[in-house]
């Protein structure tokens, strides 16, 4: 089984690259990009996930019920993207249920950094997908996490797919940078490991990144960003669907789970 997964908020990556963009430009970038995930999903008749922030919702209510409309499941990435209390995960939790008419059951850490799991738990989460079970430099190092879902404070820990031993991530910047001919090869290998897949994409990637004098952005996160990473998207789907496997929304994944247990 294959979780395809989406972050959207409002697109603030810029101001860690000392550059300013408007928020209108922000919500701009992030629908945009929404918009040809949808229908990568429509035309390939898959179903995903959306980790939305609050403060994206509010501002774009009719991307939200598209996206519940068109089959898709509704989950938290927090109130705001860049700003975090713990108070937020309830309130993240009751807004998007509020503009969704949806029940909200995972949760999203933005840029998977720690959150605290009894908070999780008590804003009423069935499940977290905030771990990536690597080492980032400068970001994280989670090798001592486990790598495939277990359970934490009675909430269903689902860590982003790292390969088996040596624990590479398969995650959006992996997407961009390596061949799609070794990205198959890692994603096959830790499926038949671990059972599934679960990775992670933001909408900005699937726009035109490369605009150094207004991103600041670096070349490894700029490679085969806009229409290149749509092809790519959509090549590794229609991959993933020769080979057999199914692709599915996280919170049915979850749903089997705790079924099974």
């Amino acid at each position: 089984m294959i979780l395809l997964s989406f972050d959207i908020e409002e697109f603030d990556m810029p101001f860690e690259y000392g550059k300013t963009i408007s928020f209108e430009d922000q919500l701009s970038i992030s629908t945009q990009g929404t918009l040809s995930i949808l229908q990568i999903l429509k035309r390939k008749g898959i179903k995903a996930t959306f980790y939305c922030t609050a403060n994206y919702a509010q501002h774009k209510p009719e991307i939200v019920m598209q996206i519940i409309n068109e089959g898709h499941e509704l989950a938290s990435h927090g109130y705001y993207h860049s700003d975090f209390k713990p108070e937020h995960l309830l309130q993240s939790k009751q807004k998007l249920e509020e503009i969704g008419g949806v029940e909200i059951k995972g949760y999203r850490m933005a840029r998977m950094m720690p959150v605290d799991e009894r908070e999780i738990e008590k804003a009423g989460y069935v499940y977290n997908s905030s771990i990536n079970p690597t080492w980032l430099p400068g970001r994280y190092n989670n090798f001592h996490r486990p790598r495939t879902w277990f359970y934490d404070q009675n909430v269903l820990q689902l860590p982003s797919s790292v390969s088996p031993l040596i624990r590479f991530p398969l995650f959006w910047l992996s997407f961009h940078n390596l061949p799609m001919g070794i990205i198959k090869m890692l994603s096959a290998s830790t499926h038949r490991k671990d059972g599934y897949l679960n990775l992670y994409f933001h909408p900005w990637e699937f726009t035109d990144l490369k605009q150094p004098e207004r991103f600041g952005f670096p070349g490894y996160v700029t490679r085969n960003t806009g229409e290149a990473f749509i092809k790519r998207l959509s090549n590794f789907i229609t991959w993933g669907l020769t080979k057999g496997y199914e692709f599915a929304r996280t919170g049915d994944f979850v749903q089997q789970i705790k079924e099974r247990d």
